[in-house]
């Protein structure tokens, strides 16, 4: 069933949680093939960290990147195997771009476990741990939060990496640049806190993992999008397939452009958007975004259960 009016969306990292995809990968055989596959395409068992941590080991990125992407595409095979929906467009945020290519049939699946996890370590070695940062600002527009980040740079990387509802933006750039922001937002009577990640992401900082995945990305087959992707650089709908590569490495560096991404979906007509994977984090920025968008998320079979 084709709804032109649906989309899927893709979250990222940050969403992942001990336990993710195991009532899934218990009941259903199109989850269970998906684990299976991720673990034979990276050579060992990211089924087994999913399922049962530790969550130390699952916060690594080069682990969270290939978790996620698993758990979100056992979760809308069984959804493709159960309901049969189709969506008229898709969107991940940041790595969920990457379970939006799966999805639309640009990317096959064990190519993009094994690059999540490449980028994951590229992205994780850019920079050294502890140099580089990231904050949540709220409450401020897009205006304000780029002029603070210009007053806070002092010569070192500042900018926003994410663009994610009204009221909610991420900085990211070198550790003492962050912590000037934070200290200018709190002085203007905002609020802004430090988020718990190994890097500065979506940050000119993350310039040099750009490089090193475009050279992994050449041994990677793109095929015809069967769904277009609005992707983060742009926020616009992407079918087709040469820029696809292109795309996901200027991403690495630039901001995700997620609000703009999702008011491109409601211009094209979506009415519906259904979070698939682990947690409920962009159906919580829809509700912000455009409230009359009805939102669901499909993580586990009582989520299921719920979707017509």
């Amino acid at each position: 069933m084709m709804s032109s009016k649906v989309a899927f969306v893709f979250p990222g990292q940050g969403s992942q949680a001990v336990g993710m995809g195991k009532e899934f990968y218990d009941h259903f055989k199109a989850a269970r093939e998906v684990f299976e596959e991720a673990d034979d395409a990276l050579r060992f068992s990211i089924s087994g960290l999913c399922f049962n941590g530790p969550e130390e080991s699952l916060k690594l990125t080069e682990n969270t990147q290939p978790a996620v992407l698993t758990t979100s595409i056992a979760a809308l095979r069984v959804l493709q195997a159960e309901k049969g929906i189709e969506p008229g467009l898709t969107a991940g945020h940041s790595l969920g771009e990457y379970s939006a290519l799966v999805s639309s049939g640009a990317l096959s699946f064990a190519e993009a476990v094994q690059i999540v996890r490449l980028r994951g370590k590229f992205m994780q070695e850019a920079v050294p741990v502890g140099e580089g940062t990231m904050a949540a600002i709220l409450g401020m527009e897009r205006e304000e939060v780029e002029r603070v980040c210009e007053e806070a740079s002092s010569g070192e990387v500042l900018s926003p990496a994410n663009f994610n509802c009204p009221g909610q933006i991420v900085i990211a750039g070198h550790t003492k640049a962050v912590e000037r922001a934070i200290e200018i937002v709190k002085q203007k009577g905002k609020k802004a806190m430090v988020l718990q990640v190994s890097a500065p992401f979506h940050s000119p900082l993350m310039k040099p993992a750009g490089v090193r995945l475009s050279e992994a990305l050449q041994r990677t087959h793109v095929k015809e999008l069967r769904v277009p992707v609005v992707t983060n650089v742009e926020a616009k709908a992407n079918s087709a397939l040469e820029r696809v590569k292109p795309l996901l490495v200027e991403q690495v560096s630039s901001p995700v452009r997620w609000e703009e991404s999702m008011r491109q979906m409601i211009e094209e007509g979506i009415e519906q958007v259904l979070e698939i994977g682990p947690g409920k984090v962009l159906s919580g920025l829809m509700k912000r975004i455009d409230p009359k968008v009805g939102t669901g998320n499909l993580e586990d079979i009582q989520s299921l259960e719920k979707i017509g």
